[in-house]
């Protein structure tokens, strides 16, 4: 049966959220703040694909609170899961046998971290689910949005959801539901990184004809606990330099928060040239350095997750609003990377929106373009928070980590006492991450340390513990458009890099008893859904789309 044929309920809304992170939570708070405020009523659902709200956030995380101060004064009170503030601050150069401190005087004011919060972004959003349903906001966990619908004059008019139970071979199973549509006035899409709604709908409105290309990284991380006398709550420390050469971009993230818990992790930005260069053994191997292991001797890794990361900042932010719809948090991109924050600005453009639309539904509008919510974000502290650091990735992008974060921070300097000027103006990205891999030919395999299982640990192991599972007999999530392209392409070209750059194991090139005939193996099982594939394939073949609702990973103080 052809999926337009197939018959679906539907669900009226006055919003439908597509994502349960910070920017579409923050967004159904404030429409039913404004509702409550204005004595009016709102319907608001808010669809999650993880098998419970948190599941899919991972974050750092150091929390810049201006959001929440924004959304809820009063969320202290509250006993929102924010308690350990920063006390300390340190950056360091690392090289192979040492490191330098990095005098944070010399750093402009927006990298100081007086005032934040170390915490679990995901225990967060749990929190913020609760305030959200406490003023009648639904929420549905474990509901996967597949695919858009529109109305007859081609403006957003909802999603389908909740599609269970086809088999691999596309046979419907006896548990099969074809899922519902949920319609609203209008829908916010707040999927996080690279979400595939996102990207469908980008391309059909063609939000992104006038930035430049998306920049990403890939941020993977650890929890560990760890004894009483090696804890150290309020620390934070961030790293760059050693394992990563000079021309990659990358760093490292250690805080500690919590009952004993050290949050670690590293930041590989995917401009990265060389296809034998693997994030996950990157980590790994960061870990030995002292200035890092001596934080996590004695303790226990107790869980693992990665995420893609938006790096492209105010120059690749796209058009946020087309007819019946807006972008909102990461799916628009909104972090400001020298500073490795975005929760703050998702919320902020979650209220944003929310404003935008609550205004709209009450003076009788629908699936109109939401140009108030545009308007907002370039009057906004979050344009401005952008705007100040506009110059720090392409400058890290031609002139490499070290002339690059000085160029960086004197422009970072200049943007803050000259109200956003700019000596440099402001410069351009070039080319998609996929586009500065270069040939195999070109590089030399690189060698990592083997994992000694009490640092450093293999992608299966790390796999386990962000609790992944997906339903085995479901369509593929991760689809290739073409399935002779890894082995004729990129296998000969580029060494095959998606089993390198992929931190849970899912790609992999098989061959025979007598080490030939390769093929290409997908083990979606694996996927932590943290969207690099989709990035970094450099023929652009493999294409992410959602699985059954429920699937994935489910972080637990991530």
């Amino acid at each position: 049966m052809a999926e337009e044929e197939i018959a679906r309920e539907a669900m009226e809304y006055d919003v439908v959220i597509i994502g349960g992170g910070p920017a579409g939570l923050s967004a159904a708070i404030r429409l039913k703040q404004l509702a409550a405020e204005a004595g009016a009523e709102v319907s608001v659902a808010v669809l999650e694909k993880g098998a419970e709200i948190g599941a899919h956030i991972l974050s750092g995380a150091v929390i810049d609170p201006s959001g929440l101060n924004q959304l809820i004064p009063d969320w202290r009170e509250k006993g929102a899961p924010l308690e350990t503030q920063v006390t300390s601050d340190q950056f360091k150069f690392l090289g192979p046998a040492g490191a330098a401190d990095l005098p944070t005087f010399m750093m402009p004011p927006l990298m100081n971290n007086h005032g934040n919060y170390i915490g679990s972004l995901s225990n967060l959003t749990k929190w913020l689910a609760g305030e959200a349903e406490a003023l009648g906001v639904e929420i549905y966990p474990g509901m996967a949005a597949s695919e858009p619908v529109y109305d007859e004059n081609g403006a957003l008019k909802g999603v389908v959801a909740g599609v269970f139970g086809i088999a691999k071979d596309g046979h419907k199973k006896p548990d099969y539901q074809p899922g519902m549509e949920l319609h609203g006035k209008y829908v916010l899409i707040a999927e996080g990184v690279r979400g595939s709604l996102a990207k469908v709908l980008q391309n059909r409105y063609k939000l992104a004809e006038k930035s430049e290309p998306q920049k990403f990284g890939i941020g993977i991380k650890e929890l560990w606990e760890v004894p009483a006398d090696k804890h150290k709550p309020g620390a934070v420390v961030h790293t760059v330099g050693w394992p990563l050469d000079s021309k990659t971009g990358g760093g490292s993230f250690l805080y500690h928060w919590g009952e004993r818990f050290v949050s670690v992790g590293y930041v590989v930005h995917l401009n990265y040239k060389n296809p034998y260069l693997s994030p996950f053994d990157i980590f790994q191997q960061h870990k030995l350095h002292p200035e890092i292991s001596q934080h996590l001797e004695g303790g226990k890794r107790i869980a693992y997750g990665a995420r893609a990361i938006t790096e492209g900042g105010l120059q690749s932010v796209p058009k946020l609003a087309f007819p019946g719809g807006a972008l909102i948090g990461c799916s628009a991109g909104f972090v400001n990377v020298p500073r490795i924050k975005g929760s703050h600005n998702a919320m902020k453009t979650g209220m944003m929106a929310a404003e935008a639309a609550f205004e709209a539904i009450q003076e009788g509008r629908q699936r109109d373009t939401l140009d108030a919510y545009e308007q907002a974000y370039r009057e906004s502290e979050v344009y401005k928070d952008l705007n100040r650091v506009r110059n720090a990735k392409p400058l890290l992008s031609r002139f490499g980590a070290f002339w690059g974060g000085v160029l960086g921070m004197f422009d970072m300097w200049t943007t803050t006492l000259l109200g956003g000027v700019s000596f440099f103006g402001t410069l351009k990205h070039g080319k998609a991450d996929y586009a500065s891999l270069e040939k195999a030919s070109k590089h030399k395999p690189i060698a990592y340390p083997k994992p000694d299982g009490v640092l450093t640990f293999d992608k299966l192991s790390s796999v386990y513990l962000s609790n992944t599972n997906h339903e085995e007999d479901q369509p593929a999530h991760l689809t290739l458009k073409d399935p002779t392209i890894p082995i004729k392409v990129n296998l000969p070209e580029y060494a095959e890099p998606a089993t390198r750059y992929c931190p849970a194991g899912v790609y992999e090139v098989l061959y025979d008893d007598a080490g030939a005939n390769p093929r290409f193996q997908i083990n979606a099982q694996n996927c932590v859904h943290c969207k690099t594939c989709d990035i970094k394939d450099p023929s652009q073949n493999i294409n992410w789309v959602t699985p059954e609702g429920g699937g994935g990973p489910n972080y637990a103080n991530m």
